[in-house]
């Protein structure tokens, strides 16, 4: 199955909205946009004085920590209204069905609410990290990157990350991370550290920015090593294959073959947009590396456990379809990133090695800490980060499990034998019950819930649900998740009831996108590549 193929059913089965009413809607956010910022935006509007800071909780990177839980550790605010938004994509660009095939980067979140987003600024590529007040969308400071996109579909994901220390990373051409060392702080260029050495670099500047590109999000852990996969196009003075980074907090670089950790010379790369996890004692790294595209094959994967101070392999396992046995597919148009539960077992979503023979949901398959046994899949795995849910989050939760698992449940309208019903679902590690699609056993749904948007002409298919990682809310017993039809939700698990909804923009079809909290509760959606603050 290939890339273009996905593209293709996914604009068949997303929204139909033309593309002049998708650049008009486009055209009203930016114009409302909080802030200036330089590009485009800055002379529609004048500049917003930032807001003083406050004090919260830090959201580091995509799934807010190293184990992708997408736990927020502040009380949410209501989704009352959208106090400022911002523009992430200065040139997006639609196919010709209207469809916005861009994965977009999650935003990052100081501990004094400084919000930190990736800016597209060409249709092609280029990139600007932008720091914003959280309070108001005020502009801090501004940086241009020489990052260039590696050869791709869709157009990959750039993501920056947090250190718990406050130091920003976010990538840069060659390979090169750009880093500042207080995130809160707008006078000062950030500087420059390289895995594999800056004097290999500054002696072949060109040679390393034509054939070395970042292809994942970055993540780190509490010590403040950054993790990242990165791959290669061509030969270059550095003897660099694909492979797998970690660069410590002093700025020394290591590095290891993606292919030579797998024992697979047919494996290429990291998989695209997936972002590394580590275990809850930051002593392994998962990551997941995948084969090319190859018209008439399946691209496979594997998923490896690597020591996290030597890139040395402890494990590894070649993913596969727990119907078929043959290989699943992990595809490059995906973000699909490992996640570590509390108790150290490890979550990857993949896609079924026959497309639509699970009506193109995928599976997430499950395994131990240290990827020997693999236990029950969940039923559904494309394009899908699982965030970890509490128990306690359930009241009508009657399971031995100390947690559970929130996913999106789509289920595709004309694919395989797909309807159209895109769910939500809560669902339990440890229970099961027989899939109705494929008779499989699968994880046990604990709670589902439908999407509230009927698509036009039906009465049965609503709209997707467009989230690749969920926000979650234990405080407040509850899911922030971000649909197609342009809202976002705030989906109740005491009541198992969509309880609160605010209409961001009109609605498209869309690659799948990440939410985050602010330090003061605030939510923090994407939807037609502008990012949107919800707050009092």
């Amino acid at each position: 199955m290939s890339p273009r193929l996905f593209a293709y059913l996914l604009s068949r089965r997303k929204t139909s909205l033309r593309l002049a009413l998708i650049t008009s809607v486009a055209a009203a956010a930016l114009a409302g946009c909080g802030g200036g910022g330089g590009g485009d935006d800055s002379a529609a509007t004048p500049p917003v004085v930032p807001a003083p800071p406050v004090d919260g909780p830090a959201w580091f990177g995509f799934g807010r920590d190293a184990q992708h839980s997408a736990n927020s550790a502040i009380a949410t605010q209501d989704l009352n209204r959208i106090a400022w938004s911002t523009p992430l994509d200065l040139a997006p660009t639609y196919t010709a069905g209207g469809a916005l095939l861009v994965h977009y980067g999650s935003p990052v979140v100081t501990s004094r609410n400084t919000i930190v987003l990736p800016v597209k600024t060409g249709a092609a590529g280029g990139f600007r990290v932008e720091a914003r007040s959280g309070g108001n969308g005020g502009l801090i400071w501004s940086s241009q990157t020489d990052y260039q996109v590696p050869p791709h579909n869709w157009v990959p994901s750039y993501n920056v990350a947090l250190t718990a220390g406050n130091r920003l990373y976010f990538p840069a051409a060659g390979g090169k991370l750009l880093v500042k060392d207080d995130a809160d702080v707008g006078p000062g260029a950030p500087r420059t550290v390289v895995f594999y050495g800056a004097a290999a670099y500054n002696a072949s500047p060109a040679a390393f920015d034509a054939t070395v590109f970042i292809n994942t999000p970055l993540t780190i852990d509490a010590q403040g090593n950054v993790f990242f996969g990165f791959m290669v196009t061509a030969a270059n003075p550095a003897g660099l294959v694909s492979g797998i980074a970690r660069i410590d907090a002093n700025g020394n670089g290591t590095w290891t073959s993606a292919a030579t950790a797998a024992a697979d010379a047919a494996i290429v790369k990291m998989q695209m947009n997936s972002a590394p996890a580590l275990s809850t004692d930051a002593q392994t790294l998962y990551v997941t590396v995948n084969a090319g595209v190859v018209a008439g094959q399946v691209q496979r994967g594997h998923l490896l456990a690597l020591d996290s101070t030597t890139l040395a392999v402890k494990s590894r396992v070649l993913l596969l379809d727990p119907v078929s046995g043959t290989m699943a597919r992990v595809s490059d148009d995906s973000t699909a990133s490992p996640a570590v539960g509390p108790d150290g077992d490890v979550y990857f979503g993949v896609l079924e090695s026959t497309f639509g023979a699970h009506n193109a949901r995928g599976w997430l398959l499950h395994f131990n800490a240290t990827l020997t046994t693999q236990s029950t899949p969940g039923g559904f795995g494309w394009d899908n980060t699982p965030s970890i849910v509490p128990a306690a989050m359930v009241p009508s939760y009657a399971g031995t499990s100390s947690y559970l698992l929130m996913t999106k449940y789509n289920n595709y309208r004309g694919v395989g034998s797909g309807n159209g019903v895109n769910q939500l679902a809560v669902i339990d590690p440890n229970a099961t019950q027989i899939d109705p699609i494929s008779g499989r056993t699968i994880m046990k749904e604990i709670l589902t819930i439908a999407g509230p948007t009927l698509e036009p002409g039906s009465t049965i298919a609503v709209k997707e649900w467009c989230i690749n990682t969920a926000a979650v809310d234990p405080q407040r017993k509850s899911i922030l998740v971000n649909s197609e039809d342009g809202y976002l939700y705030r989906w109740d698990l005491s009541a198992n009831q969509l309880t609160q909804r605010i209409q961001l923009t009109s609605g498209i079809g869309e690659s799948y996108t990440p939410t985050a909290i602010g330090a003061d509760g605030a939510v923090y959606a994407v939807n037609n590549a502008v990012l949107f603050s919800i707050a009092r």
